[in-house]
């Protein structure tokens, strides 16, 4: 037997420990291991070029560097390392094609042998590109013997409504009817998943209406969805048309089936309606539990329906459920709020014979209740108890204490609270002291005032700026200004005096009517060493407007001009109808669109009266359609608008036309006989008056002002 030769050795291979793959078209990196080539790795870090100095000289606007990042379709990057190598090559098709569906995308993926349905699912998961996603579904759908999975079809859904396609979305089940894969309820359930997540009750009904039309019964949890949907977004007609659905179908609620449509029913205020229900849920089910009826109470006290929390609450009386804690608290807040501060009182009462835990907010409610009610013996009785049972007081419950007692004109025991507070260190704020300031200027107790003007300063208050706000309080009521006034005269001589102090006592006398006693502060002010500023000029300006100065009040104007400040809206509305009574048409035109230049939100009669300028170069009936769009608007004309028309007319138009828009507000009534006749002389000496101005510019443009000059005349000079 001849000797067989020997069997060679397999040879080695070193791809294991010399190196890996070859690069690929979906992994094109090749990254060494452990037992990589050493000598295609490089152990030296890449040194990244030094950025260059700016230089101005050499920058060519026209050559900027573009970014290197390609825009991605893909909402998360990192998803992009988990899809499969055949998914990432789908994704790297979309992307080197700018994410655009054409023939250059189509020869990407005819390259692939097939595309199963499972693979489409995973490419649309992660695409936001709604256009992009439904070209290359229905591309994967027209492969030859390719059928569509629930899985691509859900994934199609989401892909929808992340782009906001909900409408899309919605066509998918006759999508897949028509390809022959009928809905199920999963994919009705995903459409109202996306509905009732994003508030849109309509399209959550308008895909209920679709699942019977496909004849799909949902099931209760998904009924639960549907009403719950409905019932948040105040939708209760169609809720309750879906719970009758529900009891036709034969179905059983469950005890999440009747607190959606108890709390959908309590937030709509239909009580005898959710009565009802509980009536029902108690026959058919269980009785309600004491958090069912807690959420009862929230919900109806979150819509101030608190006569149907009442009867809720008397419905948990009948089913002998005992409250607990937060449910005493959130009725007794709420009844404090609204006045029924006895009822509250009683609920009070009957947590602590049981037991409950009472929270310092039921305290903190009562209090400011019984002050509120003018019982402040209560309201000091409740803080005893307070204290007795362990509990501290907080700032709020003294502050409405001192409030109460100043109100019965026992500020004496309002400042030996106040001396509490201080001793407790609760640090006592403005609050707390400006009742009993208010109670000392009422009294005119100035000795009193000011002791307790220096005990605030002693505590770190800032007493000019506290001053501020307690005249801005006391003049909050029209009859309290003149006391006001005369505390701050007495303040004066003490040192106590502001520019703001100064403006809030001249805005007070000028809206009760005292001009004269304003402008007496204004001179006051201007001879001592306070500065005005612009609120007091602007003030000002009104009052002398109203005084019939003008020239003073365009003083003012100036003053705050050379400033570099802006005059307040109602400076602004007060001097242009002032220099519209007077004749100056011009110089309140002028103020109008400085006004609307300088303020954020102008008057509308002066928004209106440049609309009325630039209509007046179409015509009169333009001018009327503006006037009425501003009636519609609640904007009756004044004297601006009127002074609007005139000078329009006298640079666009004609007098004619203007007396004809002044005729159809005299017929609306909107306009006197008597001021008709006198916007007919102004609209008549502001003609001439523009004329003349013409006749000027010409006779300086063609150079023959100097030789009527030299003859003697001198019309130009007057």
């Amino acid at each position: 037997m001849a000797p067989q030769p020997p069997i060679p050795k397999p040879q080695n291979k070193f791809n294991f420990i010399y190196g890996h793959r070859k690069p690929s078209q979906n992994r094109p990196t090749v990254r060494g291991g452990l037992f990589s080539n050493r000598q295609s790795l490089s152990l030296t870090k890449t040194q990244t070029p030094k950025p260059q100095p700016f230089d101005l000289h050499n920058w060519d606007p026209h050559f900027l560097p573009q970014s290197s990042t390609t825009p991605h379709t893909f909402n998360n990057n990192s998803s992009l390392f988990r899809l499969s190598p055949i998914a990432r090559f789908i994704a790297d098709s979309f992307r080197k094609n700018q994410n655009r569906w054409g023939s250059p995308v189509v020869s990407e993926l005819n390259k692939l042998r097939r595309v199963t349905p499972n693979l489409v699912a995973e490419v649309l998961k992660l695409q936001s590109d709604p256009t992009l996603a439904s070209k290359f579904f229905h591309w994967a759908s027209k492969q030859k013997g390719f059928h569509h999975n629930f899985a691509s079809y859900n994934a199609l859904a989401y892909c929808l409504n992340r782009s906001n396609r909900f409408r899309s979305a919605d066509q998918l089940p006759e999508l897949m009817h028509s390809q022959g894969k009928p809905p199920t309820e999963k994919q009705f359930e995903i459409l109202i998943r996306m509905h009732s997540d994003a508030n849109r009750p309509l399209r959550l009904f308008y895909v209920y209406q679709k699942m019977k039309k496909f004849e799909v019964k949902p099931r209760v949890f998904l009924y639960n969805r549907i009403i719950d949907g409905l019932m948040k977004n105040s939708q209760v007609d169609l809720a309750l048309s879906v719970y009758e659905d529900f009891r036709n179908d034969g179905l059983v609620e469950e005890s999440v089936t009747f607190m959606i449509l108890i709390k959908g029913l309590c937030k709509a205020g239909r009580i005898d309606e959710m009565l009802k229900i509980l009536i029902r849920m108690r026959e058919d089910l269980c009785k309600p539990d004491v958090f069912a009826y807690t959420a009862m109470v929230k919900v109806l006290v979150s819509e101030g329906n608190l006569d149907g929390c009442l009867r809720v609450w008397e419905e948990m009386r009948r089913d002998k459920v005992e409250p607990d804690a937060m449910a005493y608290t959130t009725l007794v807040t709420a009844l404090c709020k609204d006045g029924r501060v006895e009822r509250g009182y009683e609920l009070f009462k009957e947590m602590k014979e049981k037991g409950c835990l009472i929270d310092r907010a039921i305290y903190g409610s009562l209090v400011e209740a019984f002050v509120a009610d003018r019982k402040v013996g209560f309201a000091c009785g409740l803080l005893k108890d307070m204290v007795d049972s362990g509990y501290r007081a907080d700032l709020g419950i003294y502050n409405s204490i001192i409030k109460g007692l100043c109100g019965v004109k026992r500020v004496d025991k309002a400042y030996k609270l106040f001396q509490v507070t201080v001793q407790e260190d609760l640090e006592p704020d403005f609050v707390t002291v400006n009742p009993m300031l208010v109670s000392y200027a009422e009294m005119r107790s100035m000795d009193e005032f000011c002791k307790l003007l220096n005990q605030m300063q002693k505590l770190g208050f800032c007493v000019i700026d506290d001053l501020s706000k307690f005249f801005a309080f006391v003049i909050g009521k029209e009859e309290r200004t003149m006391m006001a006034v005369e505390v701050f005269e007495d303040l004066k001589k003490r040192g106590y005096c502001s520019v703001s102090i100064y403006n809030i006592l001249m805005g007070a006398l000028h809206k009760k009517g005292e001009l004269k006693k304003a402008m007496s502060l204004f001179d006051e002010m201007k001879e001592s060493a306070f500065e005005p500023d612009s609120s007091t000029y602007s003030i000002a300006i009104a009052c002398f407007v109203e005084m019939g100065d003008i020239k003073e009040a365009c003083v003012c104007y100036n003053k705050i001009m050379e400033m570099s400040s802006v005059p307040n809206v109602a400076a602004y509305c007060a001097l242009a109808k002032g220099l519209c009574n007077i004749g100056d048409i011009d110089a309140a035109m002028m103020l109008v669109r400085d006004c609307l230049a300088n303020v954020m939100s102008g008057p509308m009669e002066f928004k209106y009266s440049l609309s009325v300028l630039h209509a007046c170069k179409s015509g009169d009936a333009k001018v009327v359609e503006v006037l009425n769009e501003m009636m519609q608007q609640g904007c009756p004309p004044n004297e601006v608008i009127y002074c609007a028309i005139i000078s329009g007319m006298c640079k666009h138009g004609t007098m004619e036309e203007a007396r004809k828009v002044f005729l159809n507000l005299r017929d609306r009534k909107l306009l006197t006989e008597a001021n008709m006749i006198v916007y007919d002389e102004m609209l008549i000496d502001h003609m001439k008056k523009k004329t003349a101005d013409l006749v000027v510019s010409g006779l300086k443009f063609f150079g023959l002002e100097s030789k009527l000059k030299a003859k003697g005349c001198t019309l130009l000079s007057s």
